[in-house]
């Protein structure tokens, strides 16, 4: 222990450790925090929610989960395989793949998780048959930006339990610049091999880029190696782009049949935190023999199955969704609201979507650039000062008003007045 307690004194006195809070009420986009260093208490506007739909406190959702409860109990306490489904995780597969347009889905209990039984599944057949045996090694091609449950399944690739249980052979893992396609074409001719099984796997938008994947594009290049199976990420573009919030597929006018039909293999990630209210994650695809693999994974049989309320919480949530395409639309016009008057107000927003990453000059630092928005405005968002380009993160969703935004952009000119000024006085 003698190294970590060195290692994180090292972390506090950097100032790299990240703020912890404790939200005791939330109503809408207002939240009531509590800094646990020091006691206080702010009444908070909030820009870094993930509940981009505001699906969270509806009534609907809530009472959803509570019925669920009263039906199930908290918990189904066990693996499927073991004690059997519910009858709400029938239904929510059966919404998600009609929601993606791919007839079969399989539920974890997030993303992580199915990630890493994708993986295992996929590239090592998950359990040893007698009599069988694949020969066959497999290429998986990642964008460098890809989220952190992706990276950690791929590095985890050739060693992970999958491996372990069918001593399959390797996987090799590529990666690429971001959404490069140029460098992912010259990385595909380089080191493809005849008869490699051929994976791509990319976040639709990225978590800390809030930008879109190129998918026509990409599929374009795959579509050069038959039966290359393209994974998208769909974490923070479900309910987020798309004319209907459906996702990359809605947003550029593909449909996963006609990848299909172009001879390529479509497998959708969708999660339940960010538009869907919950938590959780489900894969999708057109193969129910590859959601029957995953189902018999050593990562899905080695945990319990997806809590009744939060299946329920999703659930509904979906539900209203696909009733009331109205909340995408009004995500999409405060997103493009907010990122036209930060760059009016001169600041930097990079991406594409709701998620909003705003570059700050080298000589302003997040941290106290978000202390200062919270204290003396009352509005947070979130820092981002660990990674090569420091940042705020911002996320816009469907429950702010033209005001909650005019007024973070005023708090952020105000306070990047304030900084300046501070830093004049120091110099």
């Amino acid at each position: 222990m003698k190294v970590v307690q060195e290692y994180m004194q090292a972390l506090y006195k950097s100032g790299l450790y990240p703020d912890k809070f404790i939200c005791h009420y939330k109503q809408g986009n207002f939240v009531d925090v509590e800094d646990p260093a020091t006691g206080k208490r702010h009444k908070l506007l909030t820009f870094c929610t993930n509940d981009v739909l505001g699906l969270v406190q509806s009534e609907e959702v809530k009472q959803a989960a509570v019925d669920a409860i009263w039906q199930y109990g908290t918990s189904n306490s066990s693996c499927s395989v073991l004690s059997g489904r519910i009858d709400i995780h029938r239904q929510l597969e059966e919404e998600i793949s009609a929601f993606k347009h791919l007839p079969h889905t399989q539920l974890f209990l997030n993303a992580w998780m199915a990630m890493q039984a994708l993986m295992d599944g996929f590239c090592h057949l998950a359990i040893t048959v007698p009599g069988f045996r694949n020969t066959r090694e497999t290429l998986i091609l990642t964008d460098i930006l890809n989220h952190g449950c992706i990276v950690s399944a791929i590095a985890n690739a050739d060693n992970r339990s999958g491996k372990m249980f069918s001593q399959s052979p390797d996987v090799r893992v590529k990666a690429y610049r971001h959404c490069d396609l140029n460098d992912l074409e010259r990385k595909l001719r380089r080191y493809v091999r005849a008869g490699d099984r051929i994976m791509l796997v990319s976040d639709a938008v990225f978590s800390m880029d809030g930008d879109i994947a190129p998918l026509p594009g990409m599929l374009d290049i795959l579509e050069n190696y038959p039966g290359s199976v393209i994974v998208m990420d769909e974490a923070h573009a479900s309910g987020a782009i798309g004319k209907t919030g459906r996702g990359i597929y809605e947003h550029f006018g593909i449909t996963p049949q006609s990848v299909l039909d172009r001879g390529m293999i479509p497998i959708i990630m969708t999660t339940f935190s960010k538009f869907a209210a919950s938590a959780g994650a489900a894969i999708s695809s057109h193969s129910r023999e590859l959601i029957d693999l995953l189902d018999a994974s050593p990562t899905s049989i080695g945990t319990i199955s997806l809590p009744p309320p939060v299946t329920a919480a999703a659930l509904a949530s979906i539900r209203q969704v696909k009733q009331n395409p109205l909340l995408v639309q009004t995500l999409q016009a405060n997103t493009r609201y907010l990122r036209s008057c930060l760059y009016e107000a001169g600041f930097n927003p990079i991406g594409e979507t709701n998620v909003i990453p705003v570059i700050l000059p080298p000589e302003l630092s997040p941290k106290p650039f978000a202390n200062h928005l919270m204290d003396e405005y009352g509005i947070w968002v979130s820092p981002i000062w660990f990674i090569a380009k420091p940042r705020l993160r911002i996320t816009a969703n469907a429950l702010h008003t033209r005001e909650d935004m005019d007024r973070l952009v005023e708090a952020m000119v105000a306070t990047r007045e304030a900084v300046y000024a501070s830093t004049d006085k120091v110099s």
